[in-house]
């Protein structure tokens, strides 16, 4: 069962000054949107009930059809380009993760209903500490984005709009989280309602897969980042593929034209949730995307201000980090695995494996450093487990 109402009960008492000033502000729309957002305001038993409109996703022609206009899109990879444009696949992704693991997490939670703040997300995902008075289903969902977000950055020049990326990303964050364990990363094999809305997804097994395939096939066509972001935005949660968790595998799945191309990512912070409510309504109910089109503009300015405010603080990359990347992350690794300390010794037997004589000494240098910032929330640079992380911490 679908449920736009929140899921979790732990809020009690006077409303917080954040909730208050939410509830009165509205993200700017077009005129368009301004209507769509007026239809889908109307009371249930007005709107007209509607199945999946397969002809929506089909017609679509990637590179002909667009959803953002020209003019949008040159403003959107204005606002998104980075330092990062022609470095590996990830890398400005890998650069903010301690900041992107926190805000995608919290905020993508939060549209779920999610009561945890910021604050108390971040103890969660820093240290494991488990804010008092929240249901364990909160818990676990804050949880599960960060390993999804972790695995996507982890294998940056993997991942993909593939079946495969899909079903492991709805695996990670229906982990837990589903009464039918065997539903994680499969497509569903049952119908289901959507409470508050009068749009009903297709139960047609052999329907939800081939659109499922075909939704993934035009998304990996489109050549514009920020269009392929936003196409994801639209369809996946049409189509429901999964028993649940589908918007919270879009939002994340938005994000991979951006990890890839190195682009600002898109983290939903200050995203009101009545206002991505509305504008995924006007998709199921109306198949008009005006509405969903000024959230997601909106929103990835402010993800933008944010983000790239932030690196300008940051130090120009080092090159020879980036020459030998492969080898530190191997380096990082062979230690960790093998249950060793980085020592001076154990650190040169590696450099003198690895890269060339001349920078050897700067080389051992890196790995050293390396060290000194390894924590819970920078091993997925390393492309390691928690778990690895947390043996070879023990051992120390």
């Amino acid at each position: 069962m679908k449920n736009w109402t929140k899921p979790f009960h732990g809020k009690c008492g006077k409303q917080s000054v954040s909730e208050a000033i939410e509830k009165q502000f509205n993200i700017p729309v077009s005129p368009d949107g301004a209507i769509l957002r007026d239809l889908v305001r109307q009371p249930v038993m007005q709107r007209q009930p509607v199945g999946y409109n397969r002809s929506f996703l089909e017609d679509y022609k990637p590179g002909v059809t667009f959803y953002i206009p020209a003019s949008q899109r040159v403003q959107l990879h204005e606002m998104g380009r980075t330092s990062g444009n022609e470095r590996p696949a990830g890398t400005y992704a890998r650069d903010i993760l301690s900041r992107l693991l926190i805000d995608l997490s919290w905020a993508s939670s939060r549209l779920e209903g999610n009561t945890y703040n910021r604050l108390d997300t971040q103890q969660l995902i820093r240290f494991g500490q488990i804010a008092p008075g929240k249901e364990m289903m909160e818990t676990q969902m804050i949880l599960n984005h960060k390993g999804a977000i972790e695995m996507l950055i982890q294998e940056a020049e993997q991942v993909g709009f593939n079946p495969f990326t899909f079903y492991n990303l709805h695996a990670i964050l229906s982990d837990n989280l589903l009464h039918d364990e065997a539903a994680c990363g499969r497509l569903r094999r049952r119908p289901v309602d959507i409470t508050g809305s009068v749009y009903h997804p297709t139960a047609i097994p052999q329907v939800l897969e081939d659109c499922f395939r075909l939704l993934l096939q035009k998304a990996d066509a489109i050549p514009d980042p920020f269009e392929q972001s936003f196409f994801v935005m639209v369809h996946l949660p049409y189509l429901q593929p999964f028993e649940d968790v589908n918007k919270r595998v879009s939002r994340l799945g938005a994000n991979i034209p951006f990890i890839r191309s190195n682009l600002c990512p898109l983290s939903f912070m200050d995203v009101p949730e009545k206002d991505y409510v509305e504008g995924t309504l006007g998709v199921y109910e109306y198949n008009q995307i005006d509405l969903l089109l000024d959230l997601f503009v909106w929103a990835y300015e402010r993800s933008c201000q944010r983000y790239l405010a932030i690196t300008k603080t940051m130090k120009e990359p080092d090159p020879l980090r980036i020459k030998y990347r492969e080898m530190l992350i191997q380096a990082v690794q062979t230690i960790v695995r093998n249950h060793l300390v980085p020592s001076e010794a154990h650190v040169q037997h590696l450099a003198e494996q690895l890269v060339p004589e001349n920078d050897r000494k700067v080389f051992e240098k890196m790995v050293q450093d390396a060290f000194l910032h390894l924590h819970e929330g920078s091993v997925a640079r390393y492309r390691l487990k928690l778990s690895e992380f947390k043996s070879w911490e023990t051992m120390e």
